[in-house]
């Protein structure tokens, strides 16, 4: 059986589908997760890192980016 690949790193179309926001809420959200661990503007988000600051399980998480 081959193991499940997911996604290192997470988008704002991502975050909408997950919490339901806006598509402009959701690139806030990933600004302010940058802001929490010292990131550039322009770097990525890793899907632990949304998890860390969002509370919410990764496996819950990983579910929504099929």
């Amino acid at each position: 059986m081959k193991k499940q690949e997911v996604r290192l790193c997470i988008y704002p179309k991502d975050i909408q589908r997950i919490t339901g926001k806006s598509y402009r809420q959701s690139i806030r959200i990933l600004k302010a997760v940058r802001q929490l661990f010292d990131k550039p503007e322009n770097s990525y988000v890793s899907v632990t890192e949304f998890c860390m600051y969002s509370g919410l399980p990764f496996d819950e998480v990983a579910a929504f980016l099929d």
